[in-house]
């Protein structure tokens, strides 16, 4: 199963039949997108507007990467714009990275509308999510547990919040959230109108969705391809008389090898392959679960913009993270599951390009 020849696809791309300019929302928001360098609406943003802006609910099933973040986000400054309640809308997410990700986009978005918002995760002060909340905000980006806690201690009243977005709902369940997801979904009693938005649609996350959606719309955006159909797939046998470590700096030293997001299993194993590759002049990042917020985003900036050519992380990482033009995906462990194998090599071989991925085995 690990190892796999690319498929060779047409990519057929999206044409839509409208420009940002010509979509039905205020001309100030238009403006806005238009300054973010938007030309035109990608297909889950064309497809899913108008039963939004209606108030119908929405099963989006999209890839990261297909502007699905935009889909959801228009039409919620849209409703703001026409003079929507304060708060309005709470975004739950699985991951930090995805979080912070959103809120960046929406302040993109909203720039001089005077809109505002606040972003909840874990590995941050909680007195400063506290402190914010003094001041009320139309959205609110979280991970779950945070908000939890923030609710846990009456700092945020869920009741008020008229809109759900829950992205990358499928990986959420993957990393067990789904009594939290619920817990909260319970105290929105306020709650009319709600989004889901999933890379994949598993028949047996089906109960659960009809329990949150009510008459939705679906709207899927898919090649009819799986993630991994695009990545190039393969063994690097390791005997007993190999360097494990010399044979991945033999691999990355390769100038093919641009962007290298590399996997280990555990969060004690990352430090000291990324020490390694510094030491041997290969610019590596890590980012795990006991790193700072602050740490996880400097290391993450670094990675995206170049200045890092490997990234050594754990399966924080294998989902949440848009990082564009990812060349390999090295699996320096073996993943304990082929659902996890299959969320890795995803980071790669996205928008129309191949990739290749490479996993460690013992011989």
């Amino acid at each position: 199963m690990l190892i796999k020849k690319a498929v060779d696809v047409a990519e057929v791309p999206y044409e839509p039949t409208r420009t940002i300019a010509e979509l039905p929302i205020d001309p100030k928001i238009i403006r806005c997108l238009t300054k973010k360098g938007f030309e035109y609406p990608t297909e889950i943003q064309d497809r899913t507007l108008e039963p939004l802006l209606d108030g119908r609910d929405m099963l989006g099933i999209a890839q990261t990467g297909t502007g699905k973040t935009g889909a959801f986000l228009i039409p919620i400054i849209e409703e703001l714009q026409k003079g929507a309640g304060n708060p309005y809308a709470l975004v739950l997410v699985p991951t930090r990275e995805l979080a912070t990700q959103v809120q960046e986009e929406f302040r993109s978005m909203t720039d001089g509308l005077r809109l505002y918002s606040h972003c909840f995760i874990g590995g941050t002060n909680i007195n400063r999510d506290i402190h914010a909340l003094r001041r009320n905000a139309h959205v609110v980006v979280a991970t779950p547990g945070r908000l939890l806690d923030l609710a846990q201690r009456k700092q945020i009243n869920l009741r008020k919040f008229h809109t759900l977005v829950l992205d990358e709902f499928d990986r959420m369940l993957d990393m067990g959230f789904e009594k939290d997801v619920m817990r909260i979904i319970n105290m929105m009693e306020g709650r009319r109108h709600s989004l889901l938005f999933s890379a994949t649609l598993d028949k047996t996350q089906e109960r659960l969705i009809d329990e949150i959606l009510h008459d939705p719309v679906m709207v899927k955006v898919s090649t009819g391809l799986t993630s991994s159909d695009s990545v190039e797939q393969d063994v690097v046998r390791v005997g007993p008389d190999d360097h494990k470590f010399s044979m991945l700096t033999d691999l990355i030293s390769d100038p093919s090898f641009e962007k290298v997001l590399v996997f280990e299993e555990t969060k004690r194993r990352v430090a000291r392959p990324c020490k390694q590759l510094n030491d041997r002049g290969i610019n590596a990042v890590e980012i795990h679960g006991d790193k700072t917020q602050a740490a996880r985003q400097t290391a993450l900036k670094r990675f995206k913009t170049g200045k890092a050519s490997v990234m050594v992380a754990t399966d924080v990482a294998s989902r949440g993270i848009d990082v564009s033009d990812v060349t390999h995906v090295i699996n320096y462990e073996m993943p304990q599951t082929y659902d996890s194998y299959i969320h890795r090599i995803g980071r790669t071989g996205r928008a129309g390009k191949k990739g290749v991925a490479l996993t460690f085995v013992a011989a």
